[in-house]
């Protein structure tokens, strides 16, 4: 199996398939795996290895997660490709890759993304992503914030394209940028959607990590905002979501949410408790493709 070929399987999943096309592809039988396992302190029988690669049973118990990152290691597998196609509950489904229209119900997007050109969204694995949403006096948008740390699938990537949608489509009046810096930003009034081109320092080899930062401000005001979140083309390592209240305009409720697709109903997953610092959070790892947010209730 090529090389490539492997990496596009580590990047689709399922999870089963991911490990059987890497065993496959390193010529290991499942008793030298797990001899090397063992080597480590780590013990999983054949018939376990043999369950996972058929995918009659999933890694799931801390000491199956810590089977699972020895594997990556010994298959000469980028980090955490395999613990990505992982997600911790059942009643979540998961898509191989999503195209950025099913994560965002407005037109325009795909334009926006064929002016910028070729995104590469495959050649990167998400290890971490972290957002954060400053909500106004007037409940409105005032910054959203991005720290987020990629690892390259294979060698020469350079950057990555950011896409954020306003609730009230709204265009941003500012940006930042830590760690990279804007190439061609594309918008649409209409829609309120910017597609942003971040470009590394320098292109990337495989397996290597990179870490920025980026934002968007608004100036003007907007309508009250009462959700906010992001869509995953493919499974995500870690996600950190926080929106930050101005002390004035605290809600009286919130609640995590999910959807597979942007046409499917919005769902609340659970009840979520304000800090005394006026913010709320979550985090989850491993989690599934699909649209992960916030959303909020004004008295």
């Amino acid at each position: 199996m090529a090389e490539d070929d492997l990496l596009q399987m580590l990047q689709q999943g399922p999870f089963n398939v991911a490990l059987h096309a890497a065993i496959q592809a390193r010529g290991l039988s499942l008793e030298a795996l797990r001899r090397r396992l063992e080597e480590q302190g780590i013990a999983v029988s054949l018939s376990t290895l043999s369950y996972w690669q058929r995918g009659r049973t999933r890694p799931e118990r801390a000491d199956s997660l810590r089977a699972v990152r020895a594997l990556e290691v010994i298959l000469g597998l980028p980090r955490h490709s395999l613990l990505t196609l992982l997600r911790p509950s059942a009643d979540r489904p998961t898509a191989p890759f999503l195209p950025l229209e099913e994560l965002i119900p407005e037109p325009g997007v795909r334009e926006l993304l064929d002016e910028i050109g070729e995104r590469g969204d495959r050649l990167l694995t998400g290890l971490s992503m972290h957002d954060l949403y400053v909500i106004g006096a007037e409940r409105e948008m005032r910054e959203v914030r991005t720290r987020a740390v990629f690892q390259a699938q294979q060698r020469g990537v350079d950057r990555w394209i950011a896409v954020y949608h306003h609730p009230h489509r709204m265009l941003p009046s500012s940006r930042t940028a830590r760690g990279c810096r804007f190439g061609r930003v594309r918008m649409d009034e209409d829609s309120g959607i910017v597609a942003a081109e971040l470009l590394f320092d320098r292109a990337l080899g495989r397996g290597e990590t990179y870490l920025l930062e980026y934002g968007f401000g608004f100036d003007e005001p907007s309508n009250p905002v009462d959700e906010e979140g992001r869509g995953f083309h493919t499974p995500q390592h870690e996600y950190l979501i926080e929106v930050r209240f101005h002390p004035s305009a605290l809600p009286a409720r919130c609640y995590r949410t999910w959807r597979p697709d942007a046409q499917t109903a919005l769902k609340d997953a659970a009840d979520l408790r304000m800090s005394s610092y006026h913010s709320v959070h979550y985090i989850e790892f491993g989690m599934a493709a699909g649209y992960h947010g916030i959303r909020w209730e004004w008295d």
